[in-house]
């Protein structure tokens, strides 16, 4: 109750009359969360990182085409074929070079559909 008495401010000279309350200040960060707009800050100033496509021998050529288009956003047909047949012949691809946080997803989303996949720091800065 002290609160909201302590926020009327009095608009006569005497204190008499009506009075105005003051709007509260609200909070609007929840503390320990980064806002959209940091997250995309850090992603951009974070060092890079590759995801690896490891050859294997269970899935079919046509199976890691269709796994590299869902998983990776803007993955063309082209693209992803090469990236196969590039794991195929030298048993490693790079999929795609970004910040850490995506590499990791992009790693466990292919994992999650059965590849074989790893991520590690692009030194070069590529």
């Amino acid at each position: 109750m002290n609160r909201v008495f302590s926020a009327i401010r009095s608009t006569s000279p005497g204190g008499k009359g009506g009075g105005l309350l003051e709007r509260p200040t609200i909070e609007k960060t929840t503390p320990g969360r980064e806002s959209e707009f940091d997250l995309r800050k850090s992603r951009k100033t974070s060092p890079p990182y590759r995801v690896l496509l490891h050859n294997d021998n269970y899935n079919k050529r046509e199976y890691v085409v269709q796994v590299l288009m869902k998983v990776i956003p803007g993955m063309t047909l082209d693209t992803a074929v090469n990236i196969m047949q590039e794991a195929h012949h030298n048993g490693l691809a790079v999929v795609i070079i970004c910040a850490q946080v995506d590499a990791e997803e992009h790693c466990t989303q292919l994992r999650g559909n059965g590849l074989l996949s790893s991520i590690e720091p692009a030194n070069d800065g590529c």
